[in-house]
């Protein structure tokens, strides 16, 4: 599959070489490719990524990320799926820059012929392409409105080392707010720990037999 991730930073790098490992077509964007040679990966302008891929991802601050698109153009992303992995953070990373929203969202509503997939965005780049480094199976999230999308996504998880059983549907694309701003939580236990490298586990009640 032909995939153009927009971002040059870790969680873009992590991504590609993840996905370049399982056989994957991956293209980095960004808007000075000429300054970004030397990654070990194709890296070209951010409307030439998409135009090579067949799934976009956003892999952008969530701050800049919808004006981004828009210089991109809903035109040269319609009918593409767009996994969307941001999140929107003040400077300090102590607020959220979608309160009463969702990064997910405000790309869904402003390209409303390109569907959106939210996920990986709970997780640290280094657990995103490595889950089984952790001490046990943990839970991955999907958010989106278009089940094909998913779908699609789905595969791509496990692509990355995230076997069906570790994925949660969550439901349309306004679930992503609960997945976004989960991140002030994140932040949290990082700091508990004194690690990034860790990931959170969804457990059921067990059933009686």
């Amino acid at each position: 599959m032909r995939i153009g991730i927009l971002g040059t930073g870790h969680v873009a790098r992590a991504l590609a070489g993840g996905w370049k490992s399982a056989g994957h077509e991956v293209v980095l964007g960004s808007r000075d490719p000429e300054g970004r040679v030397g990654l070990g990966f194709v890296v070209e302008g951010v409307a030439e990524a998409v135009a090579h891929a067949e799934v976009v991802v956003n892999a952008t601050p969530g701050t800049v990320s919808v004006d981004l698109l828009r210089e991109i153009g809903a035109r040269a992303l319609d009918g593409k799926i767009l996994i969307d992995v941001g999140v929107g953070l003040s400077d300090d990373y102590t607020e959220l820059a979608h309160p009463n929203s969702s990064l997910g969202e405000q790309i869904q509503a402003a390209f409303p012929r390109t569907p959106v997939v939210k996920t990986l965005c709970t997780m640290d780049s280094t657990v995103m392409t490595d889950p089984a480094a952790l001490t046990g199976p943990s839970t991955v999230f999907l958010s989106g409105d278009a089940p094909e999308a998913k779908r699609t996504t789905a595969r791509l998880l496990t692509d990355l080392g995230w076997p069906p059983s570790t994925h949660l549907d969550l439901g349309g694309i306004t679930t992503a707010r609960g997945q976004e701003h989960f991140a002030l939580l994140f932040m949290g236990i990082a700091n508990g720990l004194g690690a990034h490298d860790f990931n959170i586990a969804v457990v059921p009640r067990r059933v009686a037999d």
